[in-house]
């Protein structure tokens, strides 16, 4: 079995929240979806569980950080082109999301991001497959 990821990430209002990730094309797995969490499929192994803050909260100890005010992680997500890097955070935008960076354009590797409602980071970039060493 490849290792899964699965990123937990609070979220205040999940329909809000699953609604903004539908628009960029993301879809959710009902298996691992009720009133609490929100299985969100990013790709074969990669998954954004969004899960209501008193749910989060049950998991650990310390507060829940205010990720409009702070920042705990980047979540970065590669495309396969630059042209998807724009149309995902165009997308993000249209949502409702924020714009926390201009794109960044080093040659060989192009970024961009968006905040989603709560305040998360998230980066997409491509790299030139000609650039990666093997």
């Amino acid at each position: 079995m490849n290792t899964q990821i699965f990123v937990n990430l609070p979220v205040k209002n999940l329909d809000k929240s699953k609604a903004f990730f539908s628009h960029l094309g993301y879809s959710f797995n009902p298996q691992f979806t009720d009133q609490n969490a929100a299985c969100m499929v990013i790709s074969e192994h990669i998954y954004a569980m969004l899960l209501t803050e008193p749910f989060f909260q049950g998991f650990t100890k310390k507060a829940i950080a205010d990720a409009h005010t702070s920042k705990e992680v980047l979540i970065c997500l590669s495309c396969e082109s630059r042209e998807e890097v724009d149309t995902l955070v165009k997308k993000a935008l249209e949502a409702g999301g924020g714009n926390p960076i201009e794109p960044q354009d080093h040659g060989f590797m192009y970024y961009h991001g968006f905040e989603d409602l709560d305040g998360h980071h998230w980066e997409v970039m491509y790299m030139d497959p000609n650039h990666v060493q093997q």
